[in-house]
């Protein structure tokens, strides 16, 4: 039977003080993995680490980086991975404001890129040699369902999130000899910060009420709600264990059934 254990394991999360980063810190730790959570809030990441799973003798902790300084990211994780084998890596960070593509400024594209693309190559550049060395490895990338199906007033976000799908994509063919799988997660309308933030910007921009918005949205999903981020973090959770070694180069939308492609 393969093995859905991660006694042992060393998992790496990003934006991971609440929302899906959280939820799949809780998946990992409750398999039995030790967590490294890493954001740029420190209070929440220490209560965020006091609500971890130990009850298997897992170890967990912290480190403070700021995504929106990708020198800042190097310099906290290569000091961890210095010392450490990272073994999943779990590449996370809150999306670009909202907004049409043609309105947006070429540096909102440069910020987002930088946060998004360049963090997340960062830090799977700095676990990638240690995750040869113990033949085992799993990056997963959070990333949107608009990477199958560009969604509407999202113009920033739906040009980075593909930018990450590709380069994952492309470094998931490198790294399969070495038993590591590099694969995304593309959640759906989910109950996080997020997603208030995209509600509200939009009722601020047609005028609609709260519950037209949302009732708007929740038309466009056949299961006719939205998302829980522990419904997210299951499936980066599975896709982390060694049963999931054969799932490699993937993009999986978890969104109750909204993105209109097979």
């Amino acid at each position: 039977m393969l093995s859905l254990d991660l006694t042992g394991k060393i998992a790496l999360v990003a934006g991971s003080t609440q929302g899906i980063g959280f939820a799949s810190a809780q998946e990992l730790a409750a398999l039995g993995a030790n967590c490294v959570l890493i954001a740029r809030n420190e209070s929440a990441l220490k209560e965020a680490v006091s609500k971890l799973d130990s009850s298997k003798g897992q170890k967990h902790s912290y480190l403070v980086a700021d995504f929106s300084d990708p020198k800042n990211v190097e310099a906290v994780a290569s000091s961890f991975v210095d010392s450490n084998t990272v073994h999943i890596l779990i590449n996370n960070s809150g999306g670009p404001a909202a907004g049409p593509a043609n309105e947006a400024k070429p540096e909102q594209f440069l910020q987002a890129f930088q946060q998004h693309l360049i963090c997340n190559h960062i830090l799977a550049t700095l676990v990638i040699p240690g995750m040869k060395s113990a033949g085992y490895g799993r990056i997963i990338n959070v990333i949107s369902t608009s990477v199958k199906i560009p969604l509407k007033n999202l113009g920033v976000s739906n040009t980075i999130r593909g930018a990450v799908a590709s380069w994952a994509k492309t470094m998931a063919n490198e790294l399969a000899t070495f038993g590591i799988t590099v694969n995304n997660v593309l959640p759906g309308a989910t109950a996080t910060a997020r997603l208030e933030n995209i509600i509200n910007n939009k009722v601020n921009k047609t005028g609609a009420s709260l519950d037209e918005v949302e009732k708007e949205m929740l038309e466009e999903i056949p299961a006719k709600r939205f998302g829980k981020p522990e419904e997210i973090a299951a499936m980066i959770a599975f896709l982390s264990t060694p049963a999931a070694a054969y799932v490699n180069g993937t993009s999986i939308p978890v969104d109750g059934g909204r993105t209109g492609s097979i």
